[in-house]
């Protein structure tokens, strides 16, 4: 008499669904992650919170450019605030006129570098 030949037991559903399940989990975090990254502007305070700053003279790379510069420069009063930061969040700063000043004339110097290479 031939021996028997084994048969495997019968996958759950959960076995036979687990894979695709991780795979589309997997897909749709790297579609929130692209998502996400195509969204972001760049910088943390942009120019709606930014009052007092008129950016409507500059186009779109001109304007990430400024807002970067403004996001990067640190409140010299010692909050350890970034410029943007500390003119859209702290209104009690005593140097936020002069931050606002500060972060118009890196609006200027993005001006006037357009028109110079122009």
């Amino acid at each position: 008499m031939s021996p028997r030949p084994k048969t495997k037991p019968r996958k759950t559903a959960w076995q036979r669904s687990r894979k695709p399940i991780i795979w589309l989990g997997v897909l749709g975090l790297a579609a929130a992650l692209v998502y996400g990254i195509s969204t972001s502007s760049g910088v943390a305070y942009s120019d709606d919170v930014l009052h007092g700053v008129d950016f409507s003279i500059l186009d779109a790379g001109e304007k990430r450019s400024a807002l970067q510069s403004a996001n990067r420069a640190r409140c010299p009063c010692g909050c350890n605030m970034s410029l943007a930061q500390c003119v859209a969040t702290d209104m009690t700063c005593p140097l936020r006129t002069e931050n606002l000043g500060r972060i118009r004339s890196m609006v200027t110097e993005v001006v006037a570098a357009r028109n110079s290479s122009s």
